[in-house]
């Protein structure tokens, strides 16, 4: 355990800001799996509009890396091209 005062501080807003970042991904992957699951129907614009949102924001808030939600969003394009043409 730390003994400085700024870092026993410091260990605290990390646990706080862990917190945070784990609901804001947990957060990504569920709109994700919504989108994917709303393929073929009458909401599936809606779920990948909201999908592509949640990973811009958390690519703003620094969360993940922009790189890292570029991939993201890339990736889910793909998969539900692939799942419309499949269908």
């Amino acid at each position: 355990m730390a003994n400085i005062k700024s870092q026993i501080k410091r260990n605290k807003q990390n646990v706080v800001a862990r917190e945070r970042n784990k609901a804001v991904k947990s957060e990504v992957r569920t709109r994700t799996k919504n989108a994917v699951a709303a393929v073929g129907a009458e909401n599936e614009e809606e779920a990948l509009r909201a999908a592509i949102k949640r990973i811009d924001k958390a690519a703003a808030k620094g969360v993940i890396h922009k790189n890292q939600a570029a991939n993201k969003k890339s990736g889910l394009m793909q998969r539900i091209a692939s799942l419309r043409n499949d269908a």
